[in-house]
């Protein structure tokens, strides 16, 4: 320990050999056990100012006092513990200032960090609205690709849609997309010509739907259940990612048998599928026999039944995922859980009058609606066009 003391009658500002920078450095202060050195030159004749007769507070210790002078080599040599310590504490601080300022940064960055991450969350509404991602993974990394946590996690998303139309009844499927608003989107052919529509939830509860909007070229409908509540909302993948020989799921609801789950790999892609846009071949197709099968064009040639003289062309994902009819309108989703494609159009050999019975069914020849075309139709759906 130190004291700050002062001999009646001492100078008010001694100074040093070193002038005026040993008087900045040690105003008004002297140790106890150094004498004052009688070779020092008398002070100036002048009055101390009002700043410097002000009492100055110094640390237990301290050599040096912020905004001084260095400390004279005189004083060093009689205290060589005061410098080292001194030059221990400033070395000390110099070094915590660059930790310090990359502790900010680093800081600094996993709050922008974070902050990105929210603002993206509250920007695509995961959990309420239709989301979009080629890197998501609905299923744990551990499970990708496990057919039953796929279907586990997406299942509840899809829903059985039935339209009641003039001459019968059309059973498909649907995809939720838009939780809050209850918007589910389908096959045009699903529900063209229908009077009226129910959906039904993977838990057996029933809503009316209504159609918001229509667009008969991609064969895709975009229809809104009244008064749902509860909806699982499905995320939407990317379809330009999706490979030949990727695996699929498909889930659907064929011949009224809700929530059925097949799966395959992905067999071609940009298969050109010729549909009908005819309201009365929708009908004639779907109608008194209630099997929902829909008429297609393929290599020049037509699949259950005929399409008509008024057709539309789109590109497809082909599959060899199990679809039959009522798998219409649902989902085709890839390992991840994420939804790459609306199931839209199968081969049927029942439909084919030189066909047996024991031909019905599946032949692995499938095809569903990219999702990329579906996302940059929503708009369109959602302004309610009945294209």
């Amino acid at each position: 320990m130190t004291e700050s003391l002062r001999r009646s009658g001492e100078y008010e500002n001694p100074q040093g050999p070193q002038g005026d920078a040993y008087q900045g450095a040690y105003p008004q202060q002297q140790h106890a056990s150094t004498p004052v050195n009688p070779e020092w030159p008398p002070p100036p004749a002048h009055q101390p100012t009002q700043q410097a007769a002000q009492p100055v507070t110094v640390e237990p210790r301290t050599a040096q006092l912020p905004g001084y002078a260095a400390v004279p080599p005189q004083y060093t040599a009689e205290h060589p513990e005061h410098t080292t310590e001194h030059s221990a504490h400033a070395k000390q601080k110099r070094t915590r200032g660059p930790i310090a300022l990359l502790a900010a940064v680093a800081i600094v960055a996993a709050a922008v960090g974070g902050g990105t991450a929210y603002a993206f969350q509250e920007l695509t509404g995961k959990n309420d609205t239709v989301s979009s991602s080629t890197t998501t993974s609905v299923v744990p990394s551990s499970k990708k690709g496990d057919v039953a946590t796929i279907a586990a996690a997406v299942s509840p998303s899809v829903v059985e849609i039935t339209a009641t139309l003039s001459n019968g009844t059309s059973t498909g499927s649907g995809v939720v997309i838009s939780s809050s608003n209850g918007e589910i989107i389908t096959n045009n052919h699903v529900i063209s010509g229908a009077q009226s529509i129910k959906a039904t939830t993977s838990t057996g509860k029933s809503y009316t739907a209504k159609v918001v909007g229509t667009d008969s070229a991609k064969d895709l409908a975009l229809v809104k259940l009244q008064g749902a509540s509860g909806l699982k909302t499905a995320t939407l993948g990317n379809s330009d990612g999706v490979q030949v020989g990727d695996t699929v799921v498909a889930i659907g609801s064929p011949e009224g048998l809700s929530g059925t789950v097949t799966s395959g790999i992905v067999s071609a892609l940009n298969r050109d599928v010729t549909v009908s846009t005819d309201e009365g071949q929708d009908q004639q197709s779907q109608g008194s026999g209630g099997d929902g099968q829909w008429p297609f064009s393929f290599g020049g040639r037509q699949f259950n039944g005929d399409t008509g003289s008024s057709t539309t062309t789109y590109k497809a994902i082909q599959t060899d995922a199990s679809l039959n009819p009522g798998n219409s309108g649902g989902a085709l989703i890839d390992a991840g859980g994420n939804i790459i494609g609306i199931n839209s159009a199968m081969y049927s050999a029942s439909s084919d009058s030189s066909s047996s019975s024991s031909d019905a069914g599946s032949v692995g020849l499938g095809f569903a609606i990219p999702i990329n075309t579906v996302k940059s139709d929503l708009a369109k759906l959602r302004a309610g066009s009945t294209s």
